[in-house]
């Protein structure tokens, strides 16, 4: 049986720094975890830096920068802050996102067509730094044809929607989420946009997303992190990484 391309799995940390600052201690490392995370079998360390450093903070991203031996992408919003310090750091990959101080997790994908102008000019640094510029989106056609227009060299399909349909039993909403993701994969593909997904991604709905003929890497952290606690951190993404792999076959 054929075997597509393998599909990178980005693991992001940032609920480890979660944990440890519930009890504002050193302790759980997002840096040990992180390289755990890379002799497990990752692909690359996810880690969102957010204006209010509810998880990871800024001295988590210098100790990233130096410890690791792969990528890291680096979660920000577009704001001049977080240009500032990703262009001090320069990793491998910047993912910009929407963040909304209010909200528990990410919400929705970045509204690119609303706002081509001046994301066009944010992301024109990043790129002459050598950082891979992904944008977090909707699966929507709109959109994806926005973040062609303003540079970026990849898009991250949001697959909240679909996650969530899965989750709650909603199987007609989750083939209806399911779809529209698998068509703007292969429309983004088509646009010679490299193609990535992520948001709450489990063992039970990875495969069909892993699938995607156009898929080149998968983000995924909050599932990874709390399956930890009950396997450990290393069989907690092996587990994840066969099922990609199986997916492919």
């Amino acid at each position: 049986m054929a075997t597509k391309p393998h599909v990178r799995l980005g693991v992001n940390i940032d609920h480890v720094a979660t944990v440890r600052n519930a009890r504002g201690s050193a302790y759980p490392d997002p840096i040990r975890a992180a390289i755990m995370a890379e002799e497990a079998g990752a692909d690359g360390i996810t880690a969102h830096l957010r204006e209010d450093r509810r998880h990871i903070s800024d001295a988590d991203i210098e100790g990233l920068m130096e410890a690791l031996k792969g990528p890291l992408n680096f979660e920000m919003a577009a704001t001049a802050e977080m240009q500032e310090i990703a262009l001090r750091h320069k990793p491998h990959a910047v993912c910009i996102v929407p963040e909304k101080r209010e909200e528990r997790t990410t919400e929705g994908g970045l509204d690119v067509a609303q706002d081509e102008n001046r994301l066009a000019h944010f992301i024109a640094p990043l790129r002459e730094a050598g950082c891979r510029v992904s944008i977090f989106i909707a699966a929507d056609a709109r959109q994806i044809e926005a973040a062609n227009r303003i540079g970026a060299q990849v898009v991250e399909l949001h697959t909240g929607g679909y996650c969530d349909a899965q989750a709650e039993g909603r199987d007609a909403d989750m083939q209806t989420e399911l779809t529209a993701l698998r068509e703007m994969a292969s429309f983004a593909h088509s646009l010679g946009l490299e193609v990535h997904a992520g948001h709450g991604l489990t063992y039970d709905n990875v495969g069909p997303v892993a699938a995607f003929p156009e898929l080149v890497e998968l983000n995924i952290g909050h599932f990874l992190i709390g399956e930890a606690i009950f396997r450990g951190l290393t069989p907690a993404i092996a587990e994840m990484r066969r099922l990609i792999d199986e997916a492919r076959t």
